[in-house]
């Protein structure tokens, strides 16, 4: 049902290498790529961009919004996290368990914006 969710970035060249990198841990790649707004994703999935807010304005991070990416194992949580703390995010919640059947690591990108990774099962 979700074709891609966009993050909004005021350093778009640290905001692409730091999705480039993380993003390339899940076998996602640049999709598009145009000046000032980036799809990573792979055929047939949702996929995440960057892009500078059309308006013009500085970009803001929305309280209460986060964009959530299934990963494949719990290993691939911790993996993931680890990655994107190497590359500069910030802790939100580190990997664990958050119910009987859901674990999951919360994390901010160099913007601020909430992301977390996920396995159910």
């Amino acid at each position: 049902m979700i074709g891609y969710v966009t993050v909004g970035t005021n350093d778009f060249a640290r905001a692409a290498r730091f999705y480039d990198a993380l993003l390339g841990e899940l076998g996602a790649r640049r999709m598009m790529d145009f000046e000032g707004f980036v799809v990573w994703g792979k055929p047939g999935a949702a996929a995440l961009a960057i892009a500078k807010p059309f308006d013009g304005k500085p970009a803001t991070v929305g309280n209460g919004v986060m964009v959530a990416m299934a990963a494949g194992s719990k290993a691939d949580v911790d993996k993931l996290y680890a990655k994107a703390m190497e590359l500069g995010a910030t802790d939100e919640g580190k990997p664990g368990p958050r119910g009987d059947t859901f674990y999951a690591a919360y994390f901010r990108d160099p913007d601020g914006n909430k992301l977390n990774f996920f396995h159910m099962g």
